[in-house]
C-alpha cells in the first residue's frame, strides 16, 4: 500500500518530463548558452539535446532564434575563425573544426575569405615562434617543421613558403 504522499505525487504531472518538452524552457536554456558565447545552430542543438530536451521542439526554437537574429552560423563562424587565427591555426584546420560543428561549407569559405588573413605570414610566424629564425639544416629537421605546420592546419604552399623563407 502506498503512502498518502506517494499517491498525491502520482497524481501530479511529472515536472521533469514536462520541462524537457517545454518550448519556453528550451528557449531560456538556449539564450543562457548564447549569452556566454556565440554558437552554431547545430552545435547548440546538440548541446540542448544532450541535456535531454526534445529535438523537434529544440529545432523549432532555434529556427525562431535565428529568425530573430539571436542565433547566426555566420556570426559564430566569424568569431571562431578570428579566435583560431589568433591561436596560429591555418585554414585547413579551421575548415575542419567548423565542419565538425555543423557549419555549412559555403559559410566557412565566405568567412575565411572575409577574414583576410595572410596565411603565408602566419605560417612563417608560427614556424619562427616554435623553431627560431634559422632555416632547417637537414631533411629530418625540415620534415619535423613541415609536420608541425601541417598539424596546425596550413596548406602545402603556405608550409613551403614558411620553411624555405630566408632566415632574415
Amino acid at each position: 500500500m502506498k503512502s498518502l504522499h506517494e499517491e498525491i505525487s502520482d497524481l501530479l504531472p511529472d515536472q521533469e518530463e514536462d520541462r524537457f518538452s517545454s518550448a519556453q524552457e528550451i528557449r531560456k536554456k538556449a539564450m543562457d548558452l548564447l549569452a556566454r558565447r556565440e554558437h552554431g545552430r547545430e552545435e547548440l542543438a546538440k548541446k540542448l539535446a544532450n541535456k535531454g530536451f526534445v529535438r523537434t521542439i529544440v529545432d523549432d526554437q532555434l529556427a525562431r532564434l535565428a529568425d530573430e537574429g539571436l542565433l547566426s552560423d555566420t556570426r559564430f563562424a566569424e568569431s571562431f575563425v578570428q579566435s583560431r587565427i589568433n591561436q596560429g591555426k591555418g585554414p585547413a584546420r579551421i575548415r575542419a573544426d567548423l565542419g565538425q560543428r555543423g557549419i555549412p561549407d559555403g559559410v566557412i569559405e565566405g568567412v575565411l575569405e572575409a577574414a583576410g588573413a595572410d596565411w603565408y605570414a602566419l605560417a612563417k610566424d608560427e614556424r619562427v615562434k616554435k623553431f627560431g629564425r634559422a632555416v632547417p639544416a637537414n631533411y629530418k629537421e625540415k620534415a619535423r617543421q613541415m609536420r608541425f605546420l601541417q598539424y596546425r592546419g596550413f596548406e602545402s604552399d603556405h608550409i613551403r613558403a614558411a620553411i624555405d623563407a630566408d632566415a632574415g
